[in-house]
């Protein structure tokens, strides 16, 4: 079967996702959070909110964290070297991401990256896994091990909002479980490492295997 075009280098697109993501934030740092920040009871009227929600963060510890995993996944991503469909994947995983957080209507407000940020991990260990050979295979393998387990301790099942020490805004699980959900049925419906073939070198990209931090994303205050 020949290549088709979305099996081509995709780092360029992943990169410009990323630094659009990190500019949008850094931009809205000053802008009230009201207007842009996931509402379940808006998100239809204001369709925007779904992608805007990944733009608010409630502190500027919240921002600095977010922005240094970005910086990571975007070098990962690099690394890696993703496909087209890898950053189309990233991209459609957007507002999937935040249609999950319509399973806990009581979280009436969030923000934040953390959700997209867990969306780009999960497509690029489906790329390694299923297109890369060796090391790099095995290192996904362990690094999506890792994740899972991560996932299952932050339990997203149960309540909406908690509070950790290290951190000054409230916590959301949901939003890392929705956006590792959303970015594997991105990679899979886009056909991510399908037909990639394993690139001189590629082992490389173990050397860079993020597995994001805490759950982020909630505002400081939990919501009535």
């Amino acid at each position: 079967m020949a290549p088709s075009t979305w099996d081509g280098d995709g780092r360029g697109a992943w990169l410009g996702l990323a630094s659009g993501l990190a500019a949008a934030s850094v931009l809205t740092w000053w802008l009230p959070s009201a207007g842009l920040d996931w509402q379940p009871n808006l998100v239809f009227s204001q369709p925007w909110r779904w992608f805007s929600a990944a733009w608010v963060h409630w502190s500027a510890l919240h921002l600095g964290a977010n922005l240094g995993a970005l910086a990571v996944v975007a070098a990962w991503g690099w690394v890696a070297q993703v496909d087209r469909r890898a950053a189309l994947a990233w991209a459609l995983a957007w507002p999937a991401t935040h249609a999950v957080l319509l399973l806990r209507p009581e979280l009436q407000h969030y923000g934040g990256l953390s959700g997209m940020l867990h969306a780009a991990v999960v497509v690029v260990l489906v790329q390694l896994l299923r297109s890369g050979p060796g090391r790099r295979r095995t290192v996904a393998a362990m690094v999506t091990t890792g994740l899972l387990v991560k996932l299952f301790l932050e339990a997203p099942w149960g309540p909406a909002l908690r509070v950790e020490s290290g951190w000054d805004i409230a916590l959301a699980p949901l939003a890392h479980a929705g956006g590792a959900l959303a970015g594997l049925l991105g990679a899979l419906a886009c056909g991510v490492g399908r037909g990639t073939a394993a690139q001189p070198g590629a082992d490389a990209a173990a050397t860079v295997a993020p597995v994001p931090g805490p759950p982020r994303g909630g505002p400081p205050q939990s919501p009535a």
